[in-house]
Formats: structure tokens, sequence, C-alpha cells
């Protein structure tokens, strides 16, 4: 993976001038929402103009759809529609099996990829396989929301609930090379809470975070960022594995390959983070 997902906004996509001001959002990627973000009778009128917008310049962002389930009234329309459009990625919710995915993965055209809503209970058992379904799939998503629900748990700071869905859908991600993007935070005025569930979602190996409100897109990025004393340490292992004849060591640590695989994906996320932001500013 070499584009950074650190923020993934959901859009309404029945609102056009939420659509619009997206173009300027420092968002790493969009979603461009035609399920839950959008009333039953604006969804014909959503699938029209999200088919529109999605195929106008976001600059370096990447743009999905999530589409409603296939199981739904407005689903295979919204498949058909999503894959005429041809985004970067199309984002099946509540994914229970493999088979969903890889009938629909049969229908893709071009560059674009699946993506997979991970928030069902039937869905977290099934993640292994749902990882492994098809190439064409790029990343999970966690709906911690429709999760929690389904679980009949409850929303609590330590996230405890769902912490075993939360590594169970790493693992499976990781296991297949997946991005692997964390669920929302509700209370989007709570900056403290927010910065707090990202630090949480960092230090497991989330990716990144999807978003509700443009707000939560500086906080986001800046914790899944690597900071400068990481690029450093980063810079500095891999110069000491390269120049050492024997074992290489740094601050008196041994440095291993795997420390410089580490490495070298840091500083790859950030040097795509730095082109994303001149792309911004220009």
């Amino acid at each position: 993976m070499s584009h950074p997902y650190r923020s993934v906004l959901y859009l309404p996509g029945s609102r056009m001038g939420v659509l619009e001001k997206a173009r300027d959002l420092p968002a790493d990627a969009l979603i461009f929402d035609l399920e839950d973000a959008v009333a039953p009778d604006d969804k014909p009128r959503a699938r029209l103009l999200v088919s529109e917008m999605v195929q106008h310049d976001y600059g370096m962002r990447k743009r999905l759809i999530r589409i409603n389930g296939l199981d739904t009234p407005w689903g295979q329309e919204d498949l058909s529609a999503a894959i005429e459009a041809a985004p970067d990625g199309i984002l099946l919710p509540k994914v229970n099996s493999a088979a969903e995915l890889q009938a629909i993965a049969a229908q893709l055209r071009g560059n674009t990829r699946l993506w997979a809503m991970m928030e069902t209970p039937l869905g977290i058992l099934n993640a292994r396989e749902i990882a492994a379904s098809t190439p064409l799939l790029e990343g999970l998503v966690m709906g911690t929301n429709d999760l929690i629900k389904e679980l009949f748990a409850s929303h609590v700071p330590t996230r405890a609930p769902v912490l075993t869905a939360l590594s169970t859908c790493l693992l499976a991600a990781r296991a297949h090379g997946l991005v692997c993007v964390d669920g929302v935070y509700n209370a989007f005025k709570d900056e403290a809470g927010l910065k707090a569930e990202c630090e949480q979602g960092l230090a497991m190996g989330f990716d990144g975070k999807t978003l509700i409100h443009p707000a939560q897109i500086a906080v986001t990025n800046a914790v899944f960022a690597p900071d400068e004393a990481a690029l450093e340490l980063a810079r500095r292992y891999i110069k000491a594995f390269e120049s050492s004849a024997g074992v290489a060591v740094v601050d008196g640590r041994i440095v291993e390959n795997l420390h410089v695989e580490n490495a070298v994906r840091l500083l790859t996320k950030a040097d795509m983070i730095a082109k994303m932001n001149k792309g911004e500013r220009s």
C-alpha cells in the first residue's frame, strides 16, 4: 500500500454542496455514501448525483462509492451505476461471506477495486475467508456502530465490546495485504475523545479511520501520520543496515530486516502524504 488512508470521510450522496466542498478537504479518501447517509426517498436521486460527481477531479483523494446492500430495493441499481461510474473503489455494506464479493468482482471494470464493510457478527467470523476472497479486494472498513448494535453491546471509551472484532479483521487484512480502516467516532465535536480513539487504532495497527464530519480530519491525519522522530529513526535504521558489514546497531539495539521493512513503509507513507499535501495546496 502506497496511498495513505489516514482519514476516510463519509459524504452523504444526496447533498450536492457537500460533495463539491469535499474537493478541497484534506482527507485521504472519500466515501460517496448511498446507504446510511441517504433517506429512502432520496436514494434514486443520490445515485444519479454520485454517479456524476465521482467522475469529477478530486485530486489525489481516493473515491469510493458505498452502495446499498444487494438485498435491498436499491442495491442492484446502485451496483450497476457504480460499476459504470468507475470510481477507485466500490464499498459493499454488511459483507457476510466471500461469495458476495466474488460475484461482484467478476463485474468490475478498469481499475475499480472492491472494499468490504465489516459490521456483522457473521462477517467478523468469516473475516479470513472474506479477506482472501478475490485479488480485487483492496480493503476492509470497520462498521463499529452496526456491529455494536448487532452484538447488543454498548459504546464505551475502551471499545472493549468490539476489540476482538477489530483485531480479527486486522489479522485477516494483514494476512492478505489489505488496507484496514477503523470505524467512526460519533461525537464529532469531542476532539480529545477522537484523538484518544485514533491513538488506540494506530497502536492496534489500523491504517486510518473513517470519519463522519470534516472537523475530524485534522486530528485523524495528525495521529496517523508518522511523526518526525519516527521518520528520523527509520532513516537511521536503513542507513545502519545498509552500511553494516555485520550486525547493524542503532542506539544499542540490533537492527534486523523487520525493522528496515517497517522503516521503508513509514518513509514511503510520509512521502505519499507530502505529495498529497503539495497537491492540496496547488
